[in-house]
């Protein structure tokens, strides 16, 4: 029987690679992405040099700030970071028949029965020829794109990523059959995928610090942690978990097919702390998002949904029906009217989204008298963002806000959001 050969790939520090190839003086440097320094956003990345100084992804960048004050802040290319994502799976895809994306900077991918496909006269084994391509793999993206990446390959999902995380920086670690419970054994529990802070601090409750001291562990101890997942966190802590890659995830969690009228099209943004003069750009550029994805999948909305969570927490959200529409203009003057009947509170604001749904297939444009203008403007907006990228055109109230910002805000789960910045060879046009 032919063994799982499952592929974890990472692409190293992915957001400081690409600032780094955009710009070369910040190679070697402590570098740190999301906002702008003393900014009120969330630390995107960090460079292995900003990270000893304590620095870390979901940081406020104040606090990133006072930890690493000499530190290069930069806000960030989503177009950019979007391309080099692209281009590094188009890459991966001549190594490996099957590849699922797990976010913009990791894959996992299947190399099973591929040893006879990569076979070389001086490969020792099944396993050499695996690692040599693996190896060839993340050399290629490193020659062709300029990006560092590692790999983790082994006989589990789990274990591969094990593996990836233990081959950083920029290195390939294999983990042959059978080896698996001799590597995974003396590492700290916070290794396995699926560990979080939580369960390891009721772990070391009961003196488990290692897998291999999780693997020996009485059901008793571990059932009230991890309840029906038990069994599965012990297989995997041995390196016998399941070979199933999961499924895609595509880039910036956008996933927008053409005709699709399931479900909405939604965008968010979290603050660390935000005024309402920020919030109303913030605002607009989610309107424009969440339109532009819309026309890109050719529907058109009946509801607007506004989502708005305040600094303790509770959230709330607002709805209108309107007459279907993916125009730019109209669904931001239903969004403000939401805002405005929904801050009622004299809370900062920890969160706003803004949602489309009731989708509906465009079909033909009647362009009827009145109407086509602003039919014609946004069909020239998208030609322009097409070729120049998403940031190259904005409504006046973002790009007003996106000159006057200092760091505003960014968080993890809203990278998708044109905040980030935008390539230096993009024209911006207010319109």
């Amino acid at each position: 029987m032919r063994l799982a050969r499952i592929c974890c790939l990472d692409l190293d520090t992915f957001f400081v690679s690409v600032e780094r190839i955009l710009d070369p003086s910040l190679c070697g440097k402590a570098v740190v992405v999301g906002g702008t320094k003393w900014g009120r956003g969330v630390v995107t990345s960090a460079s292995y040099e900003a990270r000893a100084f304590g620095v870390r992804s979901g940081m406020s960048i104040r606090e990133a700030s006072e930890r690493a004050p000499r530190a290069v802040f930069v806000p960030g290319h989503h177009e950019e970071f979007t391309s080099y994502s692209r281009r590094a799976r188009e890459i991966v895809e001549r190594f490996s028949p099957i590849v699922v994306a797990a976010s913009i900077d990791e894959a996992y991918l299947d190399f099973h029965g591929c040893e006879a496909l990569y076979r070389r006269p001086g490969d020792a084994d099944d396993d050499a020829t695996i690692l040599r391509v693996a190896r060839a793999m993340t050399q290629a993206i490193a020659d062709e794109l300029g990006l560092p990446s590692s790999a983790g390959v082994a006989t589990s999902k789990s274990t591969a990523k094990v593996a990836c995380g233990l081959a950083k920086p920029a290195g390939v670690l294999l983990v042959a059959s059978g080896a698996e419970e001799a590597l995974l054994g003396p590492l700290p529990v916070r290794k396995l995928p699926g560990i979080g802070p939580v369960s390891e601090e009721k772990l070391a409750r009961h003196g488990i610090a290692t897998l291999a001291e999780l693997v020996r562990a009485p059901d008793t101890v571990l059932r009230p942690i991890f309840g029906a997942y038990t069994e599965g966190v012990r297989r995997d802590a041995i390196g016998l978990g399941h070979a199933d890659l999961g499924r895609e995830r595509p880039a910036f969690r956008e996933h927008d097919p053409h005709g699709s009228t399931v479900g909405s099209i939604s965008n968010e943004r979290t603050f660390v702390e935000d005024g309402p003069s920020t919030t109303y750009g913030i605002l607009c550029g989610l309107a424009e998002r969440v339109c532009a994805r819309a026309r890109s999948r050719g529907v058109r909305a009946g509801r607007v949904t506004l989502r708005l969570r305040y600094a303790d927490f509770e959230t709330i959200t607002r709805s209108c029906t309107v007459a279907p529409t993916a125009a730019d203009v109209e669904v931001h003057r239903v969004v403000l009217r939401l805002y405005e009947a929904a801050r009622a509170r004299p809370l900062g604001v920890r969160l706003v989204g803004v949602a489309l749904s009731r989708l509906s297939f465009e079909g033909p444009q009647l362009e009827l008298p009145g109407f086509g203008e602003e039919v014609r403007r946004d069909r020239a907006v998208d030609a322009v963002r097409e070729k120049f990228g998403y940031d190259a055109v904005q409504l006046a109230t973002t790009l007003g806000r996106r000159r006057g910002q200092k760091g505003s805000a960014s968080g993890a789960r809203d990278q998708v959001d044109a905040g980030l910045g935008a390539p230096p060879r993009a024209p911006r046009v207010a319109r």
